[in-house]
């Protein structure tokens, strides 16, 4: 039988959001399982456009920024998912998801200005707009906007947003610092990326079982599997950033490497140039003719070194390492009854370290 052109439609948005396909679903009740999921998110990104508008004429522009240029609002469908292990969708859970995006959107804003980064989701960064004092700013206001979204939901949602964002601060923080003397730089490495990468997302799905009253036993394996799955998300990032697809990345090949962000590719080739010559020739050549220079001061090896380093076996190890908290945030599912959000949760585990291919 031939899905309707609804059908499809909803398949083909959470297909894009979490991996997910038609397919996947083929049983009615698990059509409805689709439908249902969809239904929401239409709701969320209608509030999502209200939500970041303001009175003032320039933060109205600058707030709508990097929410009009796109995204996969995977936060939200996971709240929308994991809702749905209880009562299913809400106004409560409508609203925190929201929270949730919005907070993602407001990291956005203020990560870029660390990173000094000039692309976001295809389109120049907003420092590179406006500056950085604007964007930090509308990083903030949209912190608040979040964070008023959370207060309407009680003291325990409060207390959990704000949790999670002191570990947005503190992953950052470390990342910033870098590891400390005696600190073993790639455990420093994948703990900031739980922090400012895993905590958001474990927050995603945590709400959605929260917020739908869904048993609290379910709580600890959902915060497990969205903190894995952020950091393995994370790392296919660090692959992807050596990619040369530049129209699917948005951004040129080595755009972390360019910045000093300290990519695991790059924490294994250090630790391999102590014995290998290959990867120390490789290395001293990333760090003076790369790591840190800008877009208008590129070495012209640039491109050579970037494309070594991507079919190095330092890539191929990282992508193993994603794997590997792929299948941890899998087996953090056990405990979760049989059924779609539970398939629909491996998939997208599946989905996240298929996107390097």
């Amino acid at each position: 039988m031939k899905p309707s052109p609804s059908l499809a439609r909803r398949s083909k948005t959470l297909s894009s959001s979490l991996g997910l396909g038609e397919k996947l679903f083929a049983s009615s009740e698990e059509r409805q399982f689709v439908a249902d999921i969809e239904a929401g998110l239409e709701i969320v990104e209608q509030q999502l456009a209200e939500q970041v508008r303001f009175t003032d004429e320039i933060a109205d522009v600058t707030t709508r920024y990097l929410l009009d240029a796109g995204g996969k609002r995977v936060r939200p469908v996971l709240t929308l998912l994991t809702a749905q292990l209880g009562s299913g969708t809400n106004d409560d859970v409508l609203t925190a998801a929201q929270a949730i995006e919005i907070t993602h959107l407001a990291s956005l804003y203020h990560d870029d200005v660390m990173d000094e980064a000039e692309m976001r989701r295809g389109v120049p960064s907003a420092q590179t707009v406006w500056g950085n004092s604007v964007a930090i700013l509308t990083g903030d206001l949209l912190f608040a906007r979040a964070s008023k979204l959370i207060a309407s939901l009680g003291e325990r949602a409060l207390t959990i947003q704000a949790s999670t964002f002191e570990r947005l601060c503190l992953g950052q923080l470390h990342e910033t610092l870098g590891p400390q003397p005696g600190e073993d730089p790639i455990e420093h490495y994948l703990q900031v990326l739980a922090d400012k990468t895993g905590s958001l997302i474990a927050l995603a799905g945590l709400v959605g079982v929260i917020f739908s009253d869904a048993p609290e036993e379910y709580r600890e394996p959902v915060e497990l599997f969205g903190e894995r799955i952020g950091v393995a998300f994370q790392l296919i990032d660090d692959v992807i950033d050596l990619s040369s697809a530049v129209e699917q990345t948005g951004k040129t090949a080595g755009t972390d490497l360019r910045a000093g962000v300290p990519t695991l590719p790059l924490l294994y080739l250090r630790q391999r140039a102590a014995t290998e010559a290959d990867a120390a020739e490789l290395l001293e050549r990333l760090e003076r003719d790369i790591v840190g220079s800008t877009e208008d001061a590129i070495h012209p090896d640039f491109a050579v070194a970037v494309a070594e380093l991507r079919h190095h076996q330092v890539t191929a190890d990282t992508l193993a390492e994603a794997n590997r908290w792929s299948d941890w945030a899998v087996e953090a599912l056990e405990p979760l009854p049989d059924g779609p959000v539970k398939k629909a949760l491996t998939r997208f585990a599946k989905a996240i370290v298929e996107r390097s291919g």
